[in-house]
């Protein structure tokens, strides 16, 4: 196997480490630009107000200038507050720029350094499939044993995704619309209707609670103004006014009035969200794993082909497609594609017609603490003397 280091293979996989602190920076510009513009006319009429009275009470002109002055001071919180968080998300990035600076001073992966940074790598994949999941219990642990994954993971982030999950799931549209509200700009921009799918979904609950009334209103100002993109829904959201289909598995409207939409709506709104922070579908754990097992992964590959467990003999040569640990893992992967076989040098063959390069076993067995005349099959722990080796290939 070449030891030679190339760091652009590992940069391919990390855009979304320097995407999501990039975004929310972005995200706070825009929210600023919203604030000041909403919040600078608030207070320029309210300066107006004190011109026009200025012949008025000496009262009630201190209450219209407290007025504006209150009004100019919640926009100077407010950006102070926004001033803040960008601080900590430009600290963030620098961390994780840093992180990735280091790969290009490795010049082999038997570097110490490759070492540190790949145990770092690796402790960050695995609290980012915590956050996924929802273990943020575990991932806090494992931030609290390692402060160097602070400013490399986004707890908020996957936070407030899986509690708007949760609220989907648990037939809540509140939240989720509140976000597509906050992201209206990027929803429109990649075509995504997941907006229009929650309001649909409001609709439904709306006639679910025959509140038929309230449905046709809120069918009118929220559904009907996407009739040029989702004409066919909103005649189906219509006829559901008049068909009552709840409880009616037969019915033409069975599938809107199903529970399995809130589901739906939850993977549509996982879906959004990565999309909008650059965050891959599939965790870059499972990406790496799912890498590292295909390309290891080969037609003799069988679970029980040994019966050492490979996560607590991980020091032994054994195939990890074949442990019992990560067989299932592969079973959906391609077989690694070799274009030409390799040989261990001088290779030997066991009295039990396994072959391994006489160096390995004299490293396994000096690991496994033998003597040096002894030798150990490392896939079923027996034993010989090295006498019983035979060549493969007779000099």
């Amino acid at each position: 196997m070449s030891k030679d280091f190339n760091s652009e293979n590992y940069v391919l996989l990390e855009q979304s480490l320097l995407r999501l602190p990039h975004n929310a920076m972005r995200s706070n510009f825009k929210l600023s630009q919203k604030y000041i513009e909403r919040d600078t006319q608030l207070i320029k009429n309210a300066a107006e107000e004190v011109f026009l009275a200025r012949n008025s009470s000496p009262d009630e002109c201190l209450a219209l200038l407290d007025k504006m002055i209150t009004k100019a001071e919640t926009l100077s919180l407010k950006l102070a507050n926004l001033k803040n968080e960008e601080d900590e998300k430009v600290a963030k990035s620098k961390t994780r720029i840093d992180h990735l600076d280091e790969l290009y001073s490795i010049k082999s992966i038997d570097s110490p350094v490759y070492d540190q940074w790949n145990q770092t790598r690796l402790q960050r994949l695995i609290v980012d499939s915590f956050l996924r999941q929802g273990y943020f219990k575990s991932a806090q642990s494992l931030i609290d044993i390692n402060q160097n994954l602070k400013d490399l993971v986004d707890v908020d982030i996957f936070t407030t995704c899986k509690k708007i999950e949760h609220s989907l799931r648990n037939g809540s549209t509140a939240e989720c619309l509140a976000w597509c509200n906050e992201n209206k700009s990027y929803l429109k921009k990649a075509n995504n209707n997941l907006e229009f799918e929650v309001r649909l979904q409001q609709h439904i609950e709306f006639v679910r609670a025959g509140n038929i009334e309230e449905a046709i209103k809120y069918s009118q100002k929220y559904l009907v103004p996407n009739a040029d993109t989702h004409l066919n829904e909103i005649l189906r959201a219509s006829g559901s006014l008049v068909y009552s289909t709840a409880d009616d598995a037969d019915s033409p409207y069975a599938d809107l009035f199903s529970q399995d939409r809130w589901t739906y709506l939850a993977s549509q709104f996982i879906a959004a969200h990565n999309s909008l922070h650059g965050l891959p579908m599939p965790s870059l754990l499972q990406i790496s794993l799912s890498a590292g097992l295909s390309a290891l992964k080969t037609p003799s590959c069988k679970p029980g082909a040994h019966p050492i467990s490979f996560v607590s003999n991980y020091n032994a040569s054994l195939c990890p497609i074949c442990s019992p640990e990560l067989h299932e893992l592969s079973k959906p992967l391609p077989y690694a594609h070799h274009v030409r076989s390799s040989v261990e040098t001088d290779p030997v063959m066991l009295p039990n017609g396994k072959i391994y390069g006489r160096e390995t076993l004299r490293q396994f067995a000096e690991k496994a603490g033998l003597p040096k005349v002894r030798v150990r099959d490392p896939f079923t722990g027996e034993e010989w003397d090295d006498s019983a080796l035979r060549r493969v290939f007779p000099s």
